[in-house]
């Protein structure tokens, strides 16, 4: 089995181990967005909990969090770490979003996907993977999402270095699956899934689902 053909493999085992994980969990595409800037280098419990403060203020809204003061998002989304950076980057976000498309998210993801993608990395404070969790769970792209996890578990197979660059590694799996926006999403979810309960800093790899795969 050559390796393009072992990425659908090892996303087949993961699907009959886990099931769907039905991602990304949020009630809006201008949550997930929020979202996704919020987990940046913390954990999606401390993101709920900044996220709950945000909708309980009844501002889980691009136009709302544009007249919102920096220094009361920062104060909201404290939860979520790094909180001053943070609301600095949510407000580069939404300063991009009323500048390009009037404010609109659904404008924002009618754009054909490589400019869209160009676009929003050139936003202070959006790097690869943020960029790219936008793109396909919030404006449902088909673009995969590369992260630690991913890197961890793909070199342990032997599929690439862990070294590896992130646009690289992406264009691995990208190259080695149909191109669909349900399959990266799910491929994803279940990725991380593994990581959380298997494929730890320090594996647990006699019951892992992917144990014995070559």
């Amino acid at each position: 089995m050559n390796k393009n053909s072992h990425f659908l493999a090892v996303y087949k085992e993961l699907y009959k181990a886990f099931g769907p994980q039905e991602w990304w969990p949020a009630k809006t595409r201008f949550e997930v967005i929020v979202g996704a800037i919020l987990t940046q280098n913390t954990a999606w419990s401390n993101v709920e909990k900044a996220i709950k403060n945000l909708r309980k203020a009844h501002l889980l809204d691009p136009e709302k969090i544009k007249k919102l003061s920096a220094a009361r998002l920062a104060r909201l989304i404290r939860p979520a770490g790094y909180y001053n950076v943070k609301a600095k980057r949510l407000k580069n976000f939404i300063a991009f979003l009323y500048d390009k498309y009037g404010g609109s998210i659904d404008k924002l993801a009618s754009g054909k996907s490589g400019v869209l993608r160009e676009s929003l990395l050139r936003v202070n404070g959006i790097g690869p993977e943020t960029c790219d969790s936008i793109m396909l769970y919030a404006l449902k792209k088909p673009v995969f999402v590369v992260d630690a996890y991913t890197k961890r578990i793909f070199s342990r197979h032997g599929f690439f270095r862990q070294s590896c660059d992130y646009h690289d590694v992406q264009r691995y799996f990208m190259a080695g699956l149909p191109k669909s926006e349900k399959l990266y999403n799910e491929y994803h979810a279940l990725i991380v899934r593994l990581a959380k309960e298997f494929c730890r800093t320090k594996p647990a790899c006699i019951s892992c689902p992917l144990k014995g795969m070559k």
